[in-house]
C-alpha cells in the first residue's frame, strides 16, 4: 500500500521560535524608550537601561536567528518567504550590535547616533516579527 503525506501550510511557528521572535520587540522597543529618555532627560541610567535591553535584545534575535537557520536546512519546516524573514531577521541583529556599541561609548558620546539607531533596529525588530509569524510553515495539519 503506497501512502502519500499531505504537505499542507501550517499557521504557526515553534513555540519555542515564537517566544523568542515574541521577545526581540519589547526589548528593543525598551531600548529605544530609554534613549529617547535619555535624551530629554539627560540622566545616564537610561542609557545603561537601554545597553542593558540591547543586549536582552541581541540574545533573543540571535537564538531566533539560528532557529530560522535550523528551519531553513528543514525542509519539512521551511515556509513560503522565510528567507527574506532570515535576512531581514539578520539585519535586525546585525544593526543591533552595532547600537550595542554605540551605547558601550561614554553616555555622552552616544547620543544621538545611539537613538537613531535605536528606532533603525527597532523598526527591523518589528518587520522581522511581523514576517516570521506571517509565514506559513509547511508540514501543518490543517
Amino acid at each position: 500500500m503506497i501512502t502519500t503525506q499531505d504537505r499542507r501550510y501550517a499557521d504557526i511557528i515553534h513555540p519555542m521560535h515564537a517566544v523568542l521572535l515574541a521577545g526581540t520587540f519589547p526589548l528593543f522597543l525598551g531600548a529605544a524608550l530609554s534613549d529617547a529618555a535619555y535624551g530629554s532627560t539627560y540622566e545616564i541610567q537610561w542609557n545603561n537601561f537601554a545597553s542593558w535591553l540591547i543586549a536582552g535584545g541581541l540574545l533573543f534575535s540571535g537564538l531566533a536567528l539560528i532557529l530560522v537557520l535550523v528551519d531553513l536546512v528543514r525542509s519539512h519546516r521551511r515556509a513560503r518567504g522565510i528567507g527574506l524573514y532570515a535576512l531581514v531577521l539578520l539585519a535586525t541583529w546585525v544593526v543591533g550590535f552595532f547600537n550595542a556599541l554605540m551605547h558601550a561609548r561614554d553616555a555622552w558620546a552616544s547620543m544621538p547616533t545611539g537613538l537613531v539607531l535605536s528606532c533603525v533596529t527597532l523598526v527591523l525588530a518589528s518587520v522581522a516579527t511581523f514576517l516570521g509569524f506571517a509565514a506559513r510553515r509547511i508540514g501543518g495539519t490543517k
